[in-house]
């Protein structure tokens, strides 16, 4: 596994149909940190980075943390997230099976755009 954050940060990105423009602006920080960060050259961006991107990406914040390989701490509380949202994020999915499932998705989109 290469770089499973920036992996799944530009699948999330790119199943929304968003630039990284787009990704970047709310998240406040800057496009070329989101390429760094896609690209693996960022190994452990700070946990306030994460929550924001996790936001604007609609990404359980949790996740983004466990890929870092930041501890989290268990709670009495559940996440809450759809069935769909849990699937895409869920740890059964194949890196393979991901990438497939965010191609699809962008396809769809972009037949629906036409």
């Amino acid at each position: 596994m290469g770089n499973p954050l920036g992996d799944r940060l530009r699948e999330a990105r790119t199943i929304r149909g968003l630039s990284l423009k787009a990704v970047a602006e709310p998240a406040d920080i800057s496009v070329a940190y989101l390429q760094k960060l896609e690209g693996g050259d960022v190994k452990q961006p700070s946990p306030h980075i994460l929550h924001r991107l996790s936001e604007v990406l609609d990404v359980p914040y949790a996740a983004l943390m466990e890929l870092v390989g930041y501890v989290i701490p268990q709670s009495g509380g559940v996440l809450a997230a759809n069935t769909f949202d849990h699937a895409l994020n869920s740890s059964d999915l194949t890196d393979e099976e991901r990438k497939s499932v965010a191609a699809y998705i962008a396809l769809l989109r972009q037949q629906r755009d036409r």
